[in-house]
């Protein structure tokens, strides 16, 4: 039996924008949308072009996808203009966006005290503003705001807003849970009745947390009908967040219920990248990612010792409701030497190093990420880092160069203009095949200087990383002692070709974890591009 398509949303751009405390700039946007539409999902919406400077940069410069619809948010005409003329509908159109999702009212009592208008004057603006998107040749959708409370309170207004959408030729009607108070009842039975006017392929779902039902709510959405589904990575939004599509996209796909019914576009190898795509978001955001989150949290497939353990050994599936690595994740047993080594495996067969399962390095390997992790120091979101550790430890890492020392110093001082500045400089000696080169730097800051040392010169390697460029710096505190507080630091780096890297460090002391990660970061420049060893 042919199985029907459901049509994945990411709203992350613009509802996680919302969020308390997340102002994602114009390159967060960029490497978020990059990874969303690696993964498979149908839409990225951008933003809200006209809004924010942020948001219309992003539009200016938007993402090159592959294969996801890049979609512009914004709000139906104003009343008193016509849709041609309306500024707002004009900054939609004015994009490059192939899609526009607009927001309309479909509660009466927001259209009597939000906008003041006659309610057939709200009917008639969405009517027009979807059937200008239309003719300008994109793809139109409107997103019903407060249906469902609308719909509770004026069933036949709200149904009359949508179809007033539906028949202006929106592609798309979705139907939202404004204030994330409706139940996973509720919205089987409204939906029910909707898909008796609107076809459920025409009908999306957007809901909101704030009664912990956003998931729940969705999946009952699709099993009444609606063939779109709206939501966020790690459910990131306004007040408690939405629908979460790291938990939803794996149901969806693993769950006989829907997975033999529904089919999305999402390729099934692809479920592996789920949790790099969550921890993606967490660095950004520079915020440790949630152990206990479903599918790919740290500890959503660790048992501790005892029956637990004992049961997982001989069956899996008597604690686990899906296999831990279909989705990029790995079983820990936590009393057990052998928790994360077929992890490991795994990982290395991504970089491309295949080694026997009996290969002494994978246990050495396993130590030291064990190690590593216990000082706090994360490969998830550091690629680069990892793959360096994982081929020191198989024996197949090159010898570039040698950092031998390096100084840092950090003065306040008056300049010629008798101004306070502080100034920072940096010296870094290295060994390049037995030439010992010194090298010095400043900078606006001791990382910055040091960076600036460790590039000024690498002898033969220079050649290699001209163009490389640090791209982010993101500096985490994981422990409260104070100023003895333990640093870890990511950063980014890229170069001319597009590439992007991850690289990590971490110590008591911000200077060396930064060392660490700039190191990290030449050394992976070097290996990448094929930069000849030193001998011996």
């Amino acid at each position: 039996m042919a199985r029907e398509r459901l049509y994945l949303f990411d709203t992350t751009l613009r509802d996680g924008a919302q969020t308390q405390g997340v102002d994602f700039s114009v390159h967060d946007k960029q490497r978020i949308a990059r990874e969303l539409d690696a993964l498979g999902v149908d839409y990225i919406e951008g933003g809200w072009p006209g809004a924010n400077p942020t948001d219309t940069d992003f539009f200016a410069s938007p993402p090159k996808l592959k294969s996801a619809t890049f979609t512009a948010f914004g709000m139906t005409q104003r009343p008193g203009q016509s849709a041609a003329n309306d500024p707002g509908l004009s900054a939609l159109l004015n994009t490059d966006a192939p899609a526009v999702c607009i927001v309309g009212k479909s509660w009466d009592y927001q259209v009597d005290v939000a906008l003041g208008i006659p309610r057939e004057e709200n009917v008639a603006i969405i009517g027009s503003s979807i059937a200008e998107i239309k003719k300008r040749g994109r793809e139109p959708m409107l997103d019903a705001e407060h249906f469902f409370d609308g719909f509770k309170a004026n069933p036949d207004y709200a149904m009359q807003c949508l179809r007033a959408a539906s028949e202006a030729g929106a592609r798309w009607v979705v139907l939202c849970d404004t204030n994330g108070g409706t139940l996973p009842h509720e919205v089987s039975r409204i939906v029910a009745e909707v898909v008796k006017e609107i076809p459920g392929d025409r009908l999306g779902i957007h809901t909101h947390n704030d009664t912990e039902n956003a998931v729940a709510n969705s999946l009952a959405a699709i099993l009444a009908g609606v063939r779109q589904l709206q939501g966020t990575i790690n459910g990131l939004g306004e007040r408690c967040g939405n629908a979460n599509l790291i938990s939803l996209i794996p149901t969806l796909m693993l769950k006989p219920d829907f997975a033999e019914r529904f089919e999305t576009g999402i390729p099934q190898g692809n479920l592996r990248k789920l949790k790099h795509v969550s921890h993606v978001l967490d660095e950004i955001l520079n915020r440790a990612p949630n152990r206990h989150q479903a599918y790919v949290g740290d500890n959503a497939f660790a048992h501790k010792g005892g029956l637990h353990a004992s049961a997982v050994a001989k069956d899996p599936h008597t604690y686990e409701h899906v296999a831990p690595e279909s989705i990029g994740n790995a079983r820990k047993i936590l009393v057990s030497n052998q928790a994360g080594r077929s992890n490991i495996i795994q990982r290395l067969d991504e970089l491309g190093l295949s080694v026997p399962n009996n290969h002494p390095g994978i246990g050495r390997l396993l130590d030291e990420v064990k190690e590593a992790e216990a000082q706090g120091l994360s490969y998830d979101g550091a690629e680069a880092s990892f793959e360096l550790l994982a081929r020191r430890a198989l024996g197949q890492m090159p010898r570039f160069f040698e950092t031998r020392s390096y100084r840092v110093l950090v003065e306040r001082r008056h300049n010629a203009l008798g101004e306070m500045v502080t100034v920072a400089e940096a010296t870094v000696k290295i060994a390049v095949d037995g030439e010992n080169l010194i090298s010095a730097g400043e900078g606006n800051g001791p990382v910055n200087a040091l960076d600036q040392a460790l590039r000024k010169d690498l002898g033969r390697y220079s050649s290699f990383i001209e163009d490389l460029r640090l791209i982010d710096y993101k500096v985490r505190i994981l422990n409260t002692s104070g100023t003895e507080a333990t640093t870890r630091v990511l950063i980014e780096s890229g170069d001319s070709k597009g590439n992007r890297w991850f690289t990590v460090g971490v110590s008591p002391n911000i200077v060396d974890a930064s060392y660490q990660a700039l190191n990290d970061s030449l050394v992976y420049k070097l290996l990448r591009d094929g930069a000849p060893p030193v001998q011996g």
